[in-house]
């Protein structure tokens, strides 16, 4: 790793396989409480857990993967647990069978990003690490908006066995890829046993970073579960369904530009502006009548909210040390995955109180508020640029 060239052959095979990882994840998720609904006659309840189990699985896997020596072998496992779990979609044995499934698909959705998220971190260069990650964040974004449409567009005549074999294909196309990857293996930290088990589950010098990044998700997670039922509210239907292609498109055009600066200045540079620009984005969607400003909030979401979360994972992973980088990125993933998993939840509960926009409202002022929790959790330690790269500390990664 004596080059400072972003685009290498594993770097894009890293982000091929992580924009399918993903992709599959929204397509089963956007989709699956219908088929449960539809297929096992489940209740409102019973699709929840469907839904919120795959989590679940995710959370622990990412949290046994983060102590692991991530190797080429624990990748083509959980890649072939993958598999294994998507063709037990096509078994019918009812709906706690249904339940099972999603548990152990969460499980190897959670190992295997876990492996592909850390292992993009050692190929990328120390010194276009916020660069590198801001072109890798791409291919969450772009699988965050294309998986969903693809899971309606194969679902509109009710053949769900066509979500199935699709993700099947594409499971066996990660797999094969994986298998011309050179995957450095990540030294791990020598735990002592006196050490408390949180410590060993979690990198302690992530949390800081990661409940700003909770959060952000928890709010992020309001426009993914309920902006078309706004819409609708609003009469916007047909204007609704361009809004994560306009979000996207603010993503694709900013991220490039935002990681060469926090490379150069610090991610302090970026991470207000962001901070501001997703609050303004949630107010400007509270206040929303027309399609002009709905499209327009999704430009400044996309603006805020899409560069914060990768801003974030380059915090994380260059503040860890070269043995806890694997758990600096499980952490920033848990963290991730639980703003996304409970904010529906608890956004579902208060909108009867608060309406569609009043939520929006509510969130705008808990973003703003945030710049002064992320001051006073990392920002004001950051002084113009970051801390030292720990990455790239000397030491050989063998291959």
């Amino acid at each position: 790793m004596t080059t400072d060239k972003i685009w290498t052959k594993d770097f894009i095979k890293l982000s091929a396989m992580n924009f399918l990882l993903i992709l599959v994840y929204f397509l089963l998720n956007a989709t699956i409480t219908t088929y449960a609904v539809n297929k096992f006659h489940a209740t409102t309840g019973e699709s929840g857990m469907i839904a919120g189990v795959f989590i679940i699985g995710a959370l622990i896997g990412r949290l046994i993967t983060g102590r692991l020596v991530l190797s080429k072998t624990i990748l083509t496992y959980g890649l072939l647990l993958f598999l294994v779990t998507v063709l037990l979609y096509f078994l019918n044995y009812g709906i706690y069978f249904l339940m099972l499934t999603r548990f152990l698909n969460g499980l190897s959705v959670g190992i295997a990003t876990t492996v592909v998220g850390t292992v993009v971190a050692i190929v990328i260069p120390k010194s276009r690490r916020g660069e590198g990650i801001s072109y890798f964040a791409v291919s969450t974004a772009l699988a965050t908006g294309i998986g969903p449409f693809i899971g309606l567009m194969l679902t509109q005549n009710g053949h769900y066995n066509l979500i199935f074999v699709f993700s099947l294909v594409l499971g066996c196309i990660i797999l094969g890829t994986s298998f011309i990857l050179n995957v450095p293996q990540v030294p791990t930290e020598s735990v002592a046993g006196k050490k408390p088990l949180f410590f060993c589950l979690i990198d302690y010098k992530t949390i800081p970073i990661a409940i700003v990044l909770f959060i952000m998700t928890f709010s992020f997670s309001s426009i993914l579960s309920y902006i078309n039922l706004y819409a609708i509210e609003l009469n916007l239907v047909s204007t609704a369904s361009f809004f994560f292609m306009v979000y996207t498109a603010s993503v694709l055009i900013s991220r490039p530009f935002t990681g060469k600066l926090v490379d150069k200045k610090g991610e302090n540079i970026m991470m207000y502006p962001a901070i501001i620009l997703f609050g303004l984005g949630m107010m400007l969607l509270s206040f929303t009548e027309t399609s002009v400003t709905l499209l327009l909030s999704g430009v400044l979401v996309g603006l805020g909210f899409g560069n914060i979360s990768s801003i974030s994972q380059v915090v994380a992973i260059s503040q860890a040390s070269p043995q806890r980088v694997g758990l600096a990125t499980a952490t920033f993933m848990i963290f991730y995955d639980l703003g996304n998993g409970i904010g529906p939840t608890l956004l579902g509960a208060m909108i009867p109180f608060t309406g569609y926009s009043g939520m929006y409202q509510i969130l705008a002022v808990t973003i703003f508020l945030s710049l002064i929790l992320y001051y006073l959790l990392h920002g004001k330690k950051v002084r113009g640029e970051r801390g030292s790269e720990q990455l790239d500390d000397g030491k050989s990664y063998t291959y």
